[in-house]
């Protein structure tokens, strides 16, 4: 039995009979900003799937995380950002074209119909609290009781969810106008020409934090890579840290069946190398430097380390999320792999880890553990 009209009190603004009058509000070009949408939506999701399991693998994944190739997680997170915010202009203008369905009355005409407007509530409601919590992130600013991490990545599930939802929902009309068979509608070319001209300067007003060649046009992007201590950005400081004076007696501390102990003139004295390597962050951008030290597999060979071994690696932060870290093998006998004493021919400042730091190839920014003082082979 159909659902009553609404009263004629309640049919005022968008329920009010003609109260959509654009002939753009039609199924074709919600079709087309679909698509793009929902590629900017799966890349994101697979690039930022990409950045959870390097930060956080599962177990039985754990041994097997690559260290190659090198730029890898410096690319897939610039293109989780870079397509995160991308999809910002391409909701708002989907949505624009969609919304008048989203008055419709009955609200749901049949099972299909419910299925359809349940997997709009997830898809939007996911899409919408995903995206602006992602783009806070970038900026490092977190106004909500709830862990970002964790949330986030559970949006991004109930999104895809609600989007392969609402594709299977819909199948038969994306089919139908998946492919243009008639005249364009006149205005559609000029809508869908300024939604890509909008995609387009929003990603290159933002892309130069990771994409060095666009790093002129970095106008709106959140972090310069090229500003900070020794011309490298933070993003969690030694005073933040509260390792702003490392103590006068440190000592690097290296466990294993043959324990033992360095002072840093002891450091210096073994085989230094330098290496070229990217910081890269969850926030989207990155920066090149070459880093200088000890090779890890070096330290981790003199105190008697198995060569599959873990390795928890302890800073002299307290109480930081990632004042301990383990590293799989993987990363600890990569020969890039280093104990980091220098960044581009200077003794580390204070905040990018003095006295001594990691860095690896193929490693989110936050597992580059700075002011290390004991490396332990589990």
């Amino acid at each position: 039995m159909p659902l009553p009209a609404p009263p004629a009190a309640l049919r005022r603004g968008p329920l009010r009979e003609g109260a959509f009058r654009s002939r753009l509000h039609e199924p074709r070009t919600a079709v087309v900003l679909g698509r793009w949408l929902g590629a900017a939506v799966l890349l994101c999701f697979a690039t930022g799937l990409i950045s959870h399991v390097l930060q956080q693998p599962p177990g039985w994944l754990r041994d097997h995380l690559p260290s190659r190739p090198v730029q890898g997680y410096r690319i897939t997170q610039g293109l989780h950002v870079i397509s995160g915010i991308a999809a910002i202009p391409l909701l708002g203008a989907k949505l624009w074209v969609v919304y008048p369905r989203l008055f419709a009355w009955p609200p749901a005409r049949t099972v299909r119909h419910a299925l359809e407007r349940l997997g709009i509530a997830l898809l939007l409601g996911a899409l919408l609290l995903e995206l602006f919590t992602g783009l806070l992130n970038t900026l490092q600013w977190y106004p909500w009781p709830f862990p970002f991490r964790q949330t986030h990545f559970w949006l991004a599930w109930i999104a895809v969810g609600g989007l392969l939802l609402h594709i299977a929902a819909k199948g038969p009309e994306i089919a139908e106008h998946w492919r243009r068979s008639k005249p364009p509608l006149p205005g559609r070319r000029a809508l869908l020409g300024s939604v890509a001209a909008a995609v387009g300067a929003v990603t290159l007003v933002t892309a130069g934090q990771t994409v060095p060649w666009l790093r002129s046009l970095d106008l709106l992007g959140p972090r310069r890579p090229d500003l900070g201590p020794q011309g490298i950005p933070v993003n969690r400081t030694a005073a933040q840290a509260g390792t702003v004076h490392a103590p006068t007696d440190w000592r690097l501390r290296v466990d294993g069946p043959r324990p033992y102990t360095l002072t840093m003139a002891e450091l210096l004295a073994l085989p230094q190398t330098d290496v070229d390597l990217p910081i890269a962050c969850v926030e989207g951008w990155s920066a090149s430097a070459r880093w200088g030290g000890v090779r890890l597999r070096d330290l981790l060979d003199r105190a008697g380390a198995a060569p599959g071994a873990l390795v928890r690696v302890t800073s002299l932060e307290q109480g930081g999320p990632y004042a301990v870290m383990t590293m799989p093998h993987t990363y600890a006998r990569d020969p890039l792999t280093v104990l980091a004493l220098r960044i581009n021919g200077q003794v580390l400042h204070p905040d990018h880890g003095y006295p001594a730091r990691i860095v690896a190839p193929n490693r989110p920014g936050v597992l580059q553990t700075k002011w290390v003082s004991r490396l332990e082979v589990l």
